[in-house]
């Protein structure tokens, strides 16, 4: 089995980005205090998950006013991202290892909750190198809900089969399970190789750049462009 096309999660996994989330948390409970009537206690779900189920609280006479408080949230979500992504940077093997793989012929795309915007500050060149992405502002559902790498399969008319997703977190190597595609988690990010190794991805690896590495010494990996050529 060839990997001819590879999903790649951002935030922990091609990049350093530092987000508070329990600080993330605080502000959209503060923006929720005027419409629920009270301060809401921050739940364990993700943030994203946490707003629409707020939202689902909403009483009747305030229903019409659940769009506004997602507007808000999420806006608070996006500006918390790009500070992030001022002070974020790219991992040192990111360029050279997704240069390498393009040359290849390997189909690259980030598949990310994080916000377009944020991606894009802190890596501006990735559509010259080949890259596509999909954002949270690209579909109306993110990851764990497998209409996300279904959307980036079906863009980039990619085999399930003989693609890979690649994460720092329990949520990558899930979606991923659930969408059929092969799965490898990296522990680049906060969560450590043995609870990856709990999700029982088909790969682990301390980073991208040695998982790479992996997948050459199985030869999982192209040798050369699928196209019969090298790309610049």
């Amino acid at each position: 089995m060839i990997i001819e096309t590879i999903l790649f999660d951002f935030d922990g996994t091609l990049a350093e980005l530092h987000i508070d989330f329990d600080e993330m948390k605080q502000r959209i409970a503060q923006i929720a205090a005027p419409y629920l009537g009270h301060h809401p206690e921050p739940s364990a779900i993700p943030a994203l998950e946490w707003i629409d189920w707020i939202a689902q609280q909403f009483q009747h006479g305030k229903s019409a006013l659940a769009p506004a408080f997602r507007s808000q949230a999420l806006a608070s979500i996006e500006a918390m991202e790009m500070e992030a992504a001022l002070r974020g940077k790219l991992f040192s093997f990111t360029r050279p290892m997704l240069q390498n793989l393009h040359r290849r012929g390997v189909q690259i795309a980030v598949v990310t909750r994080n916000c377009a915007r944020a991606v894009r500050t802190v890596f501006p060149d990735g559509e010259r190198l080949g890259i596509h992405l999909f954002a949270r502002d690209h579909v109306p559902q993110v990851k764990p809900n497998p209409h996300h790498l279904h959307t980036a399969l079906k863009a980039l008319d990619a085999s399930p089969f003989h693609t890979l997703m690649v994460g720092d977190h329990p949520l990558d190597i899930e979606t991923g399970k659930r969408v059929g595609v092969r799965t490898a988690g990296v522990a680049s990010g906060r969560v450590s190789l043995m609870d990856l190794h709990a999700c029982h991805p088909d790969w682990v690896a301390q980073d991208c750049a040695a998982l790479v590495r992996i997948l050459d010494a199985g030869q999982f990996l192209p040798k050369e462009s699928i196209y019969g050529t090298h790309f610049a």
